[in-house]
């Protein structure tokens, strides 16, 4: 439909063993329905992964292979996943990439824990699992109890109960809202 609002943005979507389910699927189909095209990047193209509720998902792409210049927003969901994703560099450098071009960079849960590992979150206003709260805020975020939080081009949730807030503020972020 070319009345949809995402219509001709790309956004990219990490998956890894044991990502949270909920949090890859919903605003994958939420961003393809505002007419975004999504590519879900894991460690190795190809490959299903198993969410942490046993759902799969098959990446399109390695993570080594993309370019973030080509692409509109990144997605970060969380899981257990995310502690095993932050220790691959193209994963910082691209999330850096997001940052420092003013994309859209959006993490739910335990997702921030890859935009704190990419050293993105200084002085920013966000929100995520209270389990990472304290992460948060020692790698300098400004803490917010919220179902979302926008501060530029950042947008954060806490957990799965949260994603019609992320996804809609996703969709407003992406474009240029």
């Amino acid at each position: 439909m070319n009345d949809s609002p995402l219509t001709g943005k790309r956004c990219l979507a990490f998956v890894g063993e044991s990502y949270e389910d909920l949090e890859l699927w919903y605003p994958k189909f939420r961003m393809i329905e505002a007419g975004a095209e999504v590519v879900v990047a894991g460690p190795e193209a190809g490959v299903v992964y198993a969410g942490k509720n046993g759902y799969p998902c098959r990446s399109d792409v390695a993570i080594r292979d993309v370019v973030g210049a080509d692409f509109d927003a990144v997605l970060l969901p969380g899981g257990f996943m995310p502690d095993k994703l932050r220790r691959d560099p193209h994963v910082l450098e691209l999330i850096r990439h997001f940052d420092e071009a003013g994309k859209c960079v959006a993490a739910i849960c335990h997702g921030g824990w890859m935009a704190i590992s990419a050293k993105v979150y200084r002085g920013v206003r966000v929100t995520g699992s209270p389990g990472i709260k304290d992460d948060l805020i020692n790698a300098g975020a400004i803490w917010e109890d919220a179902s979302v939080v926008v501060d530029r081009h950042h947008v954060s949730s806490r957990k799965p109960d949260d994603l019609p807030d992320f996804c809609r503020a996703m969709i407003h972020v992406i474009r240029g809202g």
